[in-house]
């Protein structure tokens, strides 16, 4: 999600990863969004284990956005200053994450 959205209209869901508990995702996804109103948001990714018959599981997650730490503000910054560029970073998942649900 790209928060915050009242509409959920920013979800974006990738591919199930089946039978792994160590999944990776290399999945790249756009939102549409002026430049000017991206410094008030917040990137939050969640990773779910999905059992048949069963709760889903909080894995873990991660928020990119003005009010992270460490290398995760970094990263938001680096793509706050340039509009026309690229950047990926691998990020460690935070069970401390409270996702919606």
């Amino acid at each position: 999600y790209l928060k915050p959205d009242k509409d959920k209209k920013s979800k974006f869901k990738t591919a199930v990863k089946k039978k792994t508990l160590n999944p990776e995702y290399n999945e790249e996804f756009v939102y549409e969004i002026k430049h000017n109103e991206l410094a008030k948001k917040t990137l939050e990714i969640t990773v779910w284990d999905r059992d048949i018959g069963k709760t889903n599981d909080f894995v873990g997650g991660v928020q990119l956005g003005i009010n992270s730490k460490g290398e995760r503000l970094k990263h938001w910054f680096d793509t706050l200053k340039t509009t026309d560029q690229k950047y990926e970073r691998w990020h460690t998942l935070s069970a401390e994450l409270i996702p919606e649900v």
